[in-house]
């Protein structure tokens, strides 16, 4: 046995192998000791090898995919090892020999399918990036859905597009393996090596063809040789990944780039798209507006705000379709309620075609495809031509629904193997079948009430078990009476346990064949007809799978217009122009977290629009007062604009937006050696060097990580570049107040400011946007917020009014700081906190207990506290 686990593990050097044992998967040596560790099991041992212990673990095989989520989230593979043949089959060949067995899967990031380890609303992409001379593309697919898709990708790209994607394992060629190691990792998937042979355009291209049974692609689309190799590099790692059962896929669609707006990896984060910065999808934008009710529609939600749309007929589109569902309430309800009942279409329709799905998942086709035919009904009439073709994709499937409606039973079981999922009377063999096994059943009660009148113990069972059948089982008290005359010609000993005998009888050996055998032959029978429904199924898969899509289309609709309708979001009217005007902007993640507190947040308008210049507000204001804020919601209006949705603002005109770059915070990126501010100047470059006029930028504290005026030369620098190269739309929040000069110098940069107000040395901050510029930035007020001892906030005051002073004197004394701020002297002694003047007033009050007066009293209470005020 350890040398066939040798030798199958030699196959598999990178995966653990789960070997079939019976009931378990059993791992041995290195394997053992990393599962062991890894799912915290117990480590036992096996024999020995070359003269040591063989370390071993196991896991049951009924709850193997727990332990098989927990493995491929730290980072492992695992190839499945299945019994080839039964093992009374092994015997046969000897007492010693082995039962054949081999990998029939191997399990990988990007190759799930079981539903216990996926994420329902999200999508598991497996991708692949081919270099073809001067050319490369990425192509990516999704097993469990079928979606497969294909770009042009030079390796610059390919950061961004990954980023978009967010891909669970990258399949590259092992000559490349070296080079794309940090791009790969920085996007959070796993990199997968293959040989060079995977990658060969003219055999990826023959591979393609194969599959989808085509002579040519070209009925496909056009696609150059690289898009050929990172296509067949997909499919011939799922062949090997799967064992030669291949998914079922759709045929490739070629993406252009283009089509959707440019976001970087550095703006997906910084932006909260699908991720917040602490890494869940709490607090991001998706977890927000997420109102849809299907897992294809929440799929679909991500993927175009992962990727917002640059073409205006495809947005105009999409947003006609929201603004009627939006004007129709009761319709759209209707449509909700009807989607709540359907299943995940796409995904049970790929277990199936990998002969990993069972008869629930012939139920939940049929269930999507009745809500599918209800809710074409509901959309007839005069609807907008989006929601129209998606309800023209719902029709058809009537005669499908009613073969599988009287083919199964209402709630059938998960697995095939367990039987009792065809409905009765669908096929009478089966049913000739069942009855023959259920009155078997009924005579086996009759046969043992007869045994009780004939041997008069009242405690006597007719019981099974898959070792001895059926038996008769009784006390030993009363065995005893059985194994004597008369009754002893009639039963017939078979076991004696601790506490119980167990006995059988020739009628009920008998009983028990015919039992037996109409038992497996309905078993049998169920699993071909299981076979022929799913054939059925499979068949119309392509039909299905547009089925599929319009239903997410539909729930996608109607909950960006149940978003709009109940948070009061404006359709924004989106043009090729160059304009951006939102009046009474929010920003939709933090009105939200605002609403569950009770408190109101402040909507600001943006204007950008400036004719035919560059459009650029320079933004100045305290910490705390929600430049941030303001920064990120005029981008996320942007991008669900072009998604297709409403926005939250009361009026929005927002040209087409082709790039959408944000450099928001900061942090250092100590895996590369890379300070906070050597992070803030590569994003800073990255969109210096690619922004062009339709792009909107937003910046925030350029320069802040390094010397004073160091940081002001880059911040300068930058907003004039943004200006007159760029010449793109952005917001420029900065510290730096000597940069709203720059509004009188450039034609397009306009002051912008975040109003606070100071009342008795507290700073209030209204977060409203106001043209203008900041006096000052409130920085030593904050620090008091945050909690800073009281004397090093009244040192900091003097350090300020010292350099505010020197400032307003020209900085002609150079001796001024060392002079008149004795910094490198002993620190002065800590400022007495303001000693509290008694009140009359205020004791009156703390004695005071509303809740215990009586309204006489309250009047009363009142009228001694106006004496005391002296008025």
């Amino acid at each position: 046995m350890m040398a066939q686990f040798l030798e199958i593990k030699g196959r598999y050097p990178d995966a653990l192998l789960f070997y079939r044992m019976g009931d378990f998967y059993e791992m041995f040596f290195d394997d053992a000791e990393a599962a062991a560790s890894a799912l915290d099991i117990a480590l036992t041992k096996r024999g020995q090898h070359l003269g040591q212990d063989i370390p071993m673990c196991g896991v049951p095989v009924h709850s193997a995919e727990g332990y098989l989520l927990t493995l491929i989230r730290k980072g492992f593979r695992v190839a499945i090892a299945e019994q080839m043949e039964d093992p009374a089959e092994a015997k046969k060949r000897g007492s010693k020999s082995v039962v054949a067995r081999d990998v029939v899967r191997l399990v990988t990031p990007g190759t799930l399918t079981e539903e216990s380890l996926l994420e329902a609303r999200r999508h598991n992409f497996l991708a692949a990036w081919a270099e073809v001379r001067d050319t490369a593309a990425l192509a990516w697919v999704d097993i469990s859905t079928g979606e497969f898709r294909v770009i042009p990708c030079p390796i610059s790209r390919l950061s961004p597009e990954l980023a978009r994607l967010g891909p669970r394992e990258v399949v590259v060629s092992e000559t490349k393996e070296a080079d794309l190691a940090g791009l790969v990792s920085d996007s959070g998937a796993a990199m997968t090596p293959l040989s060079r042979g995977s990658f060969d355009s003219t055999g990826a291209e023959k591979r393609l063809c194969e599959l989808f049974d085509v002579a040519t692609l070209d009925a496909f689309g056009s696609f150059d040789r690289a898009e050929a190799s990172a296509m067949g590099a997909i499919v011939d790692y799922l062949d090997l990944t799967q064992r030669g059962k291949l998914p079922l896929l759709r045929p490739p669609v070629k993406e252009m780039p283009g089509g959707s707006v440019q976001i970087d990896a550095a703006t997906r984060r910084n932006l909260e798209i699908t991720q917040s910065l602490s890494g869940g999808r709490d607090g991001s934008l998706i977890a927000a507006i997420d109102r849809t009710v299907t897992a294809g529609g929440a799929r679909l939600l991500e993927r175009r705000l992962s990727a917002p749309s640059r073409d205006l007929a495809e947005i105009r589109a999409r947003l006609e379709a929201v603004r009627f569902l939006a004007g129709e309430a009761r319709l759209a309800e209707a449509l909700r309620a009807d989607l709540r009942k359907a299943p995940d279409i796409d995904r049970a329709l790929s277990r199936l075609a990998l002969d990993r799905g069972g008869p629930r998942d012939l139920a939940a086709i049929r269930a999507g495809l009745a809500e599918a035919g209800s809710i074409a009904r509901r959309l007839d009439g005069d609807i907008p031509a989006r929601l129209a073709g998606a309800a023209k994709d719902l029709v058809g499937f009537g005669d499908l629904v009613a073969y599988l409606d009287a083919a199964l039973v209402a709630e059938p079981p998960l697995l095939a193997r367990d039987g009792g999922f065809i409905a009765a009377g669908h096929n009478p063999e089966l049913d000739e079948a069942r009855q023959l096994r259920d009155e078997g059943r009924g005579v086996i009660a009759r046969m043992q009430a007869d045994y009780i009148t004939e041997t008069g113990i009242q405690s006597l069972k007719i019981k099974h078990n898959n070792v001895l059948g059926y038996f008769i089982e009784t006390t030993a008290t009363h065995a005893e009476k059985m194994l004597s005359a008369p009754l002893n010609e009639t039963f017939i000993h078979r076991q004696t346990t601790a506490n119980q005998v167990r006995f059988t009888t020739v009628p009920l050996s008998e009983m028990e064949t015919r039992i037996l055998n109409a038992g497996n032959l309905a078993l049998e029978i169920e699993k071909r007809l299981y076979d022929g429904l799913k054939a059925m199924v499979l068949d119309t898969s392509v039909l299905i799978s547009q089925a599929a899509r319009a239903l997410s289309e539909i729930d996608l609709t109607a909950a960006f217009a149940d978003i709009a309708r109940g948070e009061d979001w404006c359709e924004p009217t989106v043009d090729d122009s160059r304009a951006f005007e939102i009046e009474g902007g929010r920003h939709p993640v933090v009105e939200r977290a605002l609403k569950r507190t009770g408190e109101p947040f402040i909507a600001n308008d943006c204007l950008l629009t400036s004719g035919e210049t560059p459009a650029i507000w320079l933004l100045t204001g305290p910490n705390m007062a929600g430049k941030s804020t303001f920064l990120r919601q005029n981008a996320l209006l942007a991008l669900l604009a072009q998604a297709g949705s409403f926005v939250p603002a009361r009026r929005a005109h927002i040209g087409l937006v082709s790039q959408l770059f944000s450099r928001v915070g900061a942090a250092d990126d100590l895996a590369r050696g890379r300070s906070t501010f050597m992070v803030e100047m590569v994003e800073t470059a990255a969109i210096l060097n690619q922004a062009d006029d339709r792009a909107l930028v937003i910046l925030d504290e350029i320069g802040r990580g390094t010397a004073t005026y160091d940081g002001l030369s880059i911040a300068w620098a930058t907003l004039e570049h943004l200006h007159d190269v760029n010449r793109t739309r952005a917001l420029f929040a900065t510290h730096y107040h000597e940069m709203t000069a720059l509004a009188h110098k450039l034609d397009g940069v306009e002051n912008a400011t975040v109003a606070v107000k100071e009342w008795e040395g507290e700073v209030i901050f209204l977060h409203e946007v106001r043209k203008g510029a900041a006096d000052r930035s409130y920085g030593v007020q904050v620090a008091r917020l945050a909690g800073l001892p009281t004397a090093v906030v009244e040192r900091a005051k003097i350090v300020l009014d010292a350099l505010e002073k020197g400032e307003r004197e020209g900085g002609t004394r150079k001796h001024t700081l060392i002079d008149d701020l004795p910094l490198f002297s002993a620190a002065p002694a800590a400022t007495a906190r303001p000693v509290k003047q008694e009140s009359q007033l205020e004791d009156r009050l703390s004695a005071l207990h509303p809740d215990e007066m009586t309204p006489l009293e309250a009047l009363a209470a009142l009228y001694e506290l106006k004496a005391l005020t002296g008025d």
